[in-house]
């Protein structure tokens, strides 16, 4: 009983705060500005114009309303929320090109992608597709991968394993059954549960909107966990989960392969997570068409039509304060010189530990609230990617629009915890876990752009220690022994893909190169080379952290958005957006977002019947 009045009693709370104490802000979801589809952009120049705006002083706006450290969608995603409703943003971007993870870079002719390998959630007029429809003004165009999309292959090429993994909400359970006769009870009940955390990530957006005395009643009552399931099993690990649903150590694997999209071996991941990724591919996988790079493409001029700009090669090295700790602009480091740029608010989509810990004066980094968030905070693991280009269509390499997520054995845990914890030599030489993807083959306008060739990206974890001794040296040439360990990781990642897919032979490969930890730190700013920001372990799922780390910083006037604030990934670094510009506008842009698709759902089946 206590517990359904205390229930009523926040939501009274939440009522009054929302709807009769403050006023809300304007509503960039306020209408449908999707518009009809126009002429796709092939020619790079072309796209390079609206990509690569490099920093100088006539191209900042005048009386800017924000400045947006970092382009990454995080930041490019506010930014347009932003724009939409008239405000005037700069973006500032320290790499070349505009888009951060979902950038893209050519070498020798080969287009690749360096982040966005398959999003999930986009059937038609469901609230994430509507929120990137209206973020790209309908422009941004996605492609479905097969299904299967996603291919588990477990063991030695002498005991291999290959599990098929189908979207659809009952068509998943049902391909698993047909893999697992007799464990139709463990994946009803992993089923069951998956989607039931799924459902409580509300409160984890709550958390980060509401007062801050109310997201303490709410934790220290215990009502958080009682609220949402998602809060209830987030401090319970994957391995722990799993292991109590099956003693199938080859369905165990299959449970919880796609750890690899937030970075933490299942034994340090919370369930919670895990069924975020889960749920969010159960109706299928999507690719952008024209590649990654169509995204940025389709944002920034709505961000420049409202009066802002996008503009590269502009390193942020420090945020401006005023002497009572208000944040007012940013300087902008072009080689001896420093430029101040001025803003009545500045946001930061370089991530928790850049922002705090590089851009902000030492008297306020020792604030107690600032160092209280870093030390709820890790860095994530380091990322490896190597990206080869091949000589030969889709057809001859015996390529498709699915993933492989290939390892070892099924012991997964211990495949991980060796491979991180061992001499880097060693490690190189035999890479326990890899994700396979060909971008060419998920582009249906690939073949029109580079006729007769085809790309692969392959991505795993690595050490960052195993990298540092090079971080200081110069990018393009790092020194011998610096090449030597990268080739050695090539070679034993090499063997792998070509044991896969016996087409890919080496006389194909035209190209090839790897990205390893100290790589993301000069191009995407990640601090210990981490592809998905701040640690996704089982204590970063706590109500406490989500409560505590908000958009709001301890300093006036200062936000932070992107994944650090939400979760990793292309949608959680987009759910960070809308929690940021939720705090900004003084509304729900969630429940806003969801609004206008129902009514576009409505009125799109009303223009149908018509």
């Amino acid at each position: 009983m206590w517990i359904n009045i205390a229930v009523i009693c926040v939501a009274l709370v939440i009522f009054l705060f929302k709807y009769v104490f403050s006023i809300p802000g304007p509503n960039p979801f306020e209408t449908d500005t999707r518009e009809s589809l126009k002429p796709m952009v092939h020619d790079r120049k072309e796209k390079n114009k609206v990509l690569k705006q490099g920093f100088v002083s006539s191209k900042i706006p005048d009386n800017l309303d924000a400045i947006i450290i970092g382009s990454g969608i995080g930041g490019l995603g506010l930014a347009v929320l932003m724009a939409k409703v008239g405000k005037k943003v700069l973006v500032l971007e320290q790499h070349d090109r505009a888009g951060g993870c979902c950038h893209t870079f050519t070498e020798k002719g080969f287009e690749f992608d360096v982040g966005i390998h398959y999003i999930g959630d986009l059937l038609d007029h469901k609230p994430f597709r509507c929120m990137l429809d209206q973020m790209t003004n309908g422009q941004l165009q996605w492609e479905p991968l097969e299904n299967p999309y996603d291919q588990v292959v477990l063991g030695p090429p002498d005991n291999r394993r290959v599990y098929p993994i189908y979207s659809g909400r009952t068509r998943f359970p049902e391909e698993l059954k047909k893999c697992f006769p007799g464990e139709e009870k463990a994946i009803d009940e992993y089923m069951k549960l998956v989607k039931k955390a799924g459902r409580g990530i509300w409160l984890l957006a709550l958390l980060k909107l509401c007062p801050v005395p109310l997201a303490k009643f709410l934790i220290y009552t215990g009502l958080a966990r009682r609220l949402s399931f998602f809060f209830k099993i987030a401090s319970r690990s994957l391995t722990d989960v799993v292991n109590e649903l099956t003693e199938n150590k080859d369905l165990r694997a299959v449970f919880t392969y796609i750890f690899g999209t937030y970075g933490n071996m299942p034994k340090d991941s919370s369930f919670a997570m895990h069924s975020l990724l889960v749920c969010h591919y159960l109706n299928g996988a999507w690719y952008p068409k024209g590649g990654a790079s169509e995204i940025a493409y389709h944002m920034i001029p709505i961000i420049e039509k409202a009066g802002g700009a996008v503009l590269v090669r502009a390193p942020v090295n420090r945020i401006l304060f005023s002497n009572a700790k208000e944040a007012y602009g940013v300087s902008v480091k072009k080689g001896q010189e420093e430029i101040h740029i001025h803003a009545p608010m500045v946001i930061s989509n370089a991530g928790i530990f850049n922002t705090y810990e590089k851009l902000l004066p030492k008297e306020l980094q020792a604030m107690p609230a600032i160092q209280k968030q870093l030390s709820m905070m890790k860095n994530g693991e380091g990322g490896l990617s190597i990206f080869l280009g091949l000589n030969g269509t889709k057809e001859e390499l015996g390529l498709k629009a699915d993933n492989y997520w290939i390892f070892a054995e099924n012991n997964l845990d211990e495949l991980v915890e060796s491979y991180m914890n061992g001499k880097r030599e060693d490690s190189a030489k035999k890479v326990p876990l890899l994700f396979i993807a060909s971008p060419s083959a998920k582009d249906p306008t690939w073949e029109e752009r580079s006729p007769g060739k085809s790309t692969l990206s392959l991505v795993s974890f690595a050490n960052y220690k195993w990298f540092e001794e090079w971080k200081d040296g110069k990018v393009t040439n790092r020194g011998p022994d610096y090449k030597d360990l990268k080739q050695m990781f090539i070679d034993s990642v090499l063997d792998v893909v070509m044991d896969v897919f016996p087409k890919v032979t080496r006389d194909k490969i035209e190209y090839v190169d790897a990205g390893t930890p100290i790589t993301n730190t000069h191009y995407i700013g990640a601090p210990k080379g981490e592809i998905y920001g701040a640690d996704h372990g089982i204590a970063r799922f706590s109500p406490e952290l989500n409560a505590t780390v908000r958009p709001q910083t301890p300093l006036k006037n200062l936000y932070l958005t992107g994944q650090d604030v939400f979760v990793c990934g292309f949608a959680g670094a987009l759910a960070g957006a809308l929690t940021c510009g939720s705090v900004i506008f003084n509304r729900n842009l969630h429940l806003d977002a969801i609004a206008l698709a129902k009514k576009t759902k409505f009125l799109d089946a009303k223009l149908k019947q018509e």
